[in-house]
């Protein structure tokens, strides 16, 4: 499951213009939360390991880690923080499923962007896409409930995949199941249930899952980040969130 042997390295070879295909698919923001809550309600966030204020709480703590969150968006005045993409963490290291691995090897670094919000907000489907494959994954920090779409845009296949989620945003869904574009597609989980996090989606854009199906990596090591980065483009280009 997290093997990266057999990608197609030809991939690899045409990235920059995959990643300019993804800014292409649209001029304007896509929404991939409840779209009533504006853009000018965003704020960016840093949780990286330069932060030192994460470093002022129990990182094992969901409850901390809500607190630090809710907090940040209070004195911000805003509903949504985000961010994350490529941002090197301390957070992982409470976890066991990352912590217990050779320093080499250490998967600290997040491919996706996260958007911080209250539980229960909803997620949209950022491009109409298929269902390819759902799962709840229960390690401690890992995805929980997470959904992975599949689409096809101009002849290009890709994924994306939505983690974080509440258990009845998997309780009923279907492989095959079609969604278009902003359409509901879950709705975000509590901590009890996404992995013991603050509540926020994880959202990662996908070129390549090889035989991954509802888990994909979120984080990966130094030495690994290479494969990843061609891998896993940055969302934003299709969030466009400034």
């Amino acid at each position: 499951m997290r093997k990266i042997e057999g990608f197609n390295v030809l991939h690899i070879v045409n990235m920059n213009a995959f990643s300019q295909f993804l800014n292409q698919i649209s001029g304007i923001p896509l929404p991939i939360i409840d779209p009533v809550i504006s853009l000018d309600a965003y704020v960016p966030i840093d949780i990286s390991e330069r932060n030192n204020a994460v470093l002022d709480f129990d990182v094992a703590d969901s409850s901390a880690w809500e607190k630090y969150i809710n907090s940040y968006l209070s004195t911000q005045k805003k509903i949504v923080a985000h961010g994350g993409y490529l941002e090197k963490r301390n957070l992982y290291d409470r976890s066991a499923y990352f912590k217990n691995v050779t320093a080499v090897n250490k998967r600290n670094i997040h491919l996706g962007i996260d958007l911080w919000c209250a539980a229960g907000t909803k997620v949209l489907a950022v491009l109409a896409g298929e269902v390819h494959s759902y799962k709840n994954n229960k390690n401690h920090g890992d995805y929980g409930p997470t959904i992975i779409l599949k689409h096809t845009v101009n002849e290009e296949t890709f994924y994306s995949l939505y983690g974080h989620l509440s258990e009845a945003s998997i309780a009923t869904i279907k492989v095959g199941a079609l969604f278009s574009q902003g359409s509901t597609l879950g709705f975000l989980g509590k901590a009890a249930v996404n992995g013991d996090y603050a509540p926020h989606l994880h959202f990662q854009l996908v070129r390549d899952l090889a035989e991954n199906s509802g888990d994909y990596p979120g984080v990966s090591a130094a030495c690994n980040l290479e494969f990843y980065k061609q891998n896993c483009p940055d969302p934003n280009l299709l969030l466009k969130i400034l």
